[in-house]
């Protein structure tokens, strides 16, 4: 399948953010944590959730879907024998979200079983920082190449102290879920603390586990013996909100973005205001108004402004592919560092190839030169790499003069809702082929 973009046209209207990708991962995976019933709403409709739903309904767990984007989970009789399945291992393995199984298992059922990683092609994602602190918490594991699983047992979780090398969101997530059950308490120094992982630790306080710390990036967890049901609402997508407020600027459209919980946006609208894009926070919505040129700041010293991801409440890695792109129609310069991933910036070529003006200058830095709108960008055929780069070609491709083809759409697929039918509703001419 691909889209069929014909740019140039300005955008109008307003549009809702799907519930958040990331959070969508760990939630669900919590539900594994109690035989008691588990609602979730503001579920986003993608890929790589309803693959992760449709892996619980194979392990046994009941799903209830009255809607779209609710979900009624119960996970009162799991089956473990088919997380050893090659069926298991075959879905799975497309889906880097299926490590999430791992903690709650752990924690509830004593044993797991992790797949070979799949899912994106932005570089190494190291699977170490769930390892070490499942061994942490007692757990023993060894790979076993002729299945290609990794095989975790821990008859004993007991609680721990923790210093983690790196804060990553899923690893941090990953040891929560196992440490809640665990005997004693855990400490997790430098913690991961995005939106997400609060929202995690809000819902498994609701089920009544004890969390300390919360927001912060030193986690204390007094392990209990029970977790009952509850009910949990997700937040809006983050990296959608900050992509439609690219999208706005880059195709000089007035959207407004409903809905965004602005209080856990952080920075986000502070670096696209760096950028020179103007918006109205008008209740929790987001209003960008139509603007013909955008100018990028400098440091106070007037040396050239640069963006680079950081771990929360820094900017998010997910949305530099985006910040990229929008820096190409800006007036002046900046370099994006992109420091997590080492293969995420290897889109450019495409951008290039549209006239953008930009220098790779190694797999994590890319200097952006601004056309300030003297030449639009022109329509070409290429492929998405990976979920984030998709969307950022797709604004280039919206923002450009003639007709641009985007093959590998499922990339896009895997993390946006529906994205082609809810930009026509704002004026956008894309199509889906195949």
């Amino acid at each position: 399948m691909h889209f069929e973009v014909t740019g140039g046209n300005k955008l109008q209207g307003s549009i809702v953010p799907q519930g958040a990708k990331n959070e969508a991962l760990q939630i669900i995976s919590a539900v594994l944590l109690t035989p008691e019933k588990v609602t979730i709403t503001n579920i986003p409709d993608i890929l790589d959730v309803n693959l992760l739903i449709e892996l619980l309904a194979d392990m046994n767990v009941k799903v209830e879907r009255p809607q779209r984007d609710t979900c009624i989970f119960q996970a009162d009789d799991v089956n473990i024998d088919y997380l050893h399945s090659e069926n298991y291992r075959n879905k799975s393995g497309r889906l880097r979200g299926s490590v999430m199984f791992a903690g709650p298992l752990l924690a509830r059922f004593r044993k797991a079983f992790i797949p070979k990683p799949g899912g994106d092609k932005i570089g190494r994602r190291r699977l170490d920082t769930h390892i070490i602190g499942f061994e942490k918490l007692g757990a023993s594991f060894q790979y076993h190449p002729e299945d290609g699983f990794f095989h975790l047992d821990a008859p004993d979780l007991r609680g721990s102290y923790m210093l983690l090398d790196e804060p990553s969101v899923t690893g941090t997530a990953n040891i929560i879920l196992a440490a809640v059950m665990a005997k004693g308490a855990t400490t997790i120094y430098n913690a991961a603390c995005e939106p997400y992982i609060q929202q995690l630790c809000r819902m498994l306080t609701r089920m009544g586990a004890r969390i300390q710390g919360i927001g912060s990036n030193l986690l204390t967890i007094e392990g209990v013996d029970y977790l009952a049901g509850t009910t949990h609402r997700m937040l809006p997508d983050m990296i959608e909100i900050g992509s439609f407020i690219g999208l706005a600027a880059m195709t000089q459209s007035a959207i407004t973005i409903k809905d965004v919980s602005l209080d856990n946006l952080g920075i986000i609208p502070d670096k696209f205001k760096q950028l020179g894009i103007r918006m109205d926070f008008v209740g929790d919505d987001i209003h960008v108004p139509a603007q013909d040129v955008y100018e990028i700041q400098t440091f106070l010293d007037g040396s050239v402004l640069t963006i680079y991801d950081h771990p929360w409440p820094g900017f998010t890695p997910d949305l530099l592919s985006i910040v990229l792109v929008v820096a190409t129609q800006a007036r002046g310069s900046v370099l994006i560092h992109q420091k997590m991933f080492e293969s995420r910036l290897f889109f450019v070529d495409k951008l290039i190839d549209m006239g953008a003006q930009i220098i790779l200058c190694d797999p994590h830095r890319a200097a952006v030169i601004g056309l300030g709108r003297d030449q639009s960008l022109r329509g070409i055929t290429m492929s998405s790499p990976d979920i984030r780069a998709g969307v950022s070609l797709l604004i280039a491709a919206l923002s450009a003069e003639g007709k641009s083809v985007i093959q590998n759409i499922e990339q896009i697929d895997r993390g946006y809702q529906q994205i082609d039918e809810r930009l026509r509703k704002l004026g956008a001419d894309i199509r889906r082929i195949g």
